[in-house]
C-alpha cells in the first residue's frame, strides 16, 4: 500500500522540443548542467559530481540577491535517459525533500521532464514554496533546461 503525498509535494512538468537523450546529457554532463542548473540569476559552483547510484553532488548556488545556498544531494536511484532520484539537503545533512525526475519520449522529438519533490510535511512544502519560491524556481529552472537543449540541436 502506497501513502498519499499528494498534501507535501510539488510538482512540474514541462514538455521540450527535444529528444530525451539530449535532455539526459544536459542532466549528466556537469558542464552542461551548470549552465542552467536554477532559477532565472543564479549561478553555481560545483564543488563535487558524482552522478550515480549512491554518488554525491556538492555545490553552491549563488543567488542574484547575493546570497549563497550550500546544497547537497545523494542519488538514490539512476535509470540512464528515465530517472533520477534522490535526496536533497541544504547546509546541513538531514534531507530537506526527496525529488524524482522523470523524462518520458512524447514522440517527435519531445520530451516531458517531470520533477516531483516530496517534503516530510505540508507545512515545509507550504514553507519551501512561500520561502523560496520553490514552484516558480522549478518552472525558470526547467524553461534554462528548455532554452540549452533546443538550442543545441
Amino acid at each position: 500500500m502506497t501513502t498519499d503525498t499528494s498534501d507535501r509535494e510539488i510538482v512540474i512538468s514541462r514538455v521540450i522540443n527535444a529528444p530525451r537523450t539530449r535532455v539526459w546529457q544536459a542532466w549528466a554532463d556537469p558542464q552542461q548542467l551548470i549552465k542552467w542548473w536554477g532559477p532565472n540569476g543564479f549561478t553555481n559552483t560545483f564543488e563535487s559530481m558524482d552522478f550515480r547510484t549512491g554518488g554525491v553532488w556538492k555545490f553552491i548556488m549563488h543567488g542574484p540577491n547575493g546570497v549563497d545556498y550550500p546544497n547537497t544531494i545523494v542519488f538514490t536511484d539512476i535509470v540512464e535517459n528515465e530517472r533520477i532520484a534522490y535526496d536533497h539537503s541544504g547546509d546541513d545533512t538531514e534531507a530537506m525533500f526527496q525529488s524524482v525526475i522523470t523524462l518520458e519520449d512524447e514522440g517527435g522529438g519531445k520530451t516531458k521532464v517531470t520533477l516531483r519533490a516530496v517534503f516530510a510535511t505540508a507545512e515545509e512544502r507550504n514553507k519551501a514554496g512561500a520561502e523560496f519560491g520553490a514552484v516558480e524556481g522549478g518552472k525558470q529552472t526547467l524553461g534554462r533546461l528548455a532554452a540549452l537543449v533546443e538550442s543545441s540541436q
